[in-house]
């Protein structure tokens, strides 16, 4: 599919990291893009610098009031033709650790950001998708992120891991549920990449990390990310499927 002037592309966690390079690289077409993150993120700041085709739209991706407000700014803009979903947290812990077993809530904010959180966007911009003109024989595509903790979840990783699994295993029934609507649905699970979630490693974390993926041995770059939900959008053939963008990356057990 072809994004044109009139379509817009709305991306969560769009203030940094793999949502700030794909609203970079919507920004580098001719659609334009609604930035949703929190009020508290640099969003406002990202879409003053970036221009006139973007406007930032606060929400938290668990709320379903402010999801469909920045559905609904996005709409304003042009026709919503696509939804990335980036917002996430990778909060770590084990089951049962040195500070005894992990709190519920704990696990439970993680999944609902993560999972429920994709789910909210998923629905609502899909919602809005299916009044859209077929372009290409596509309404809409919505793009998920999963890791490859999803398949690959190390010690400490229960919350995050169980999260991306939920979001790995909605790809393909929520392709199934929307095809009649001519909307797709995939997800991209990278590996390590440089984010905001890694900025606070020390040098030497890192270079082990690196030191895991067997070909490029470094850390993924946000623009990578970017390129492949521009593939995504353009390829029709494309759907109910989770790709691995991750240099042939197995994650160890720790």
């Amino acid at each position: 599919m072809h994004l044109s002037r009139s379509d817009v592309v709305l991306v969560t966690g769009g203030a940094s990291g793999l949502g700030e390079a794909t609203v970079r690289a919507v920004l580098a077409g001719e659609a334009s893009a609604v930035i949703v993150d929190l009020p508290a993120s640099r969003g406002a700041e990202l879409a003053d610098e970036l221009g006139e085709r973007v406007l930032f739209a606060p929400a938290d991706v668990r709320d379903e009031d402010q999801v469909q407000a920045a559905v609904d700014a996005a709409a304003g803009l042009g026709t919503l033709r696509v939804a990335v979903n980036c917002a996430g947290v990778a909060t770590p812990g084990r089951v049962i650790g040195k500070r005894g077993v992990l709190p519920l809530e704990a696990f439970r904010t993680v999944i609902d950001i993560n999972l429920i959180g994709t789910f909210n966007v998923l629905r609502l911009a899909a919602a809005e998708m299916i009044n859209n003109a077929p372009v290409d024989g596509d309404r809409g595509v919505v793009v998920m992120t999963a890791s490859v903790a999803a398949f690959d979840g190390q010690i400490g990783q229960a919350a995050y891991a169980a999260s991306k699994g939920g979001i790995a295993a909605l790809t393909l029934s929520a392709a199934r549920d929307l095809a009649d609507k001519a909307i797709r649905v995939m997800t991209i699970a990278p590996g390590v990449m440089e984010t905001p979630m890694m900025a606070g490693l020390p040098g030497e974390t890192r270079t082990t990390l690196e030191a895991l993926v067997p070909h490029p041995a470094r850390l993924g770059r946000p623009t990578e990310y970017a390129q492949l939900v521009d593939a995504i959008i353009a390829n029709p053939l494309l759907n109910g499927e989770v790709i691995r963008l991750d240099g042939a990356l197995r994650m160890p057990p720790r």
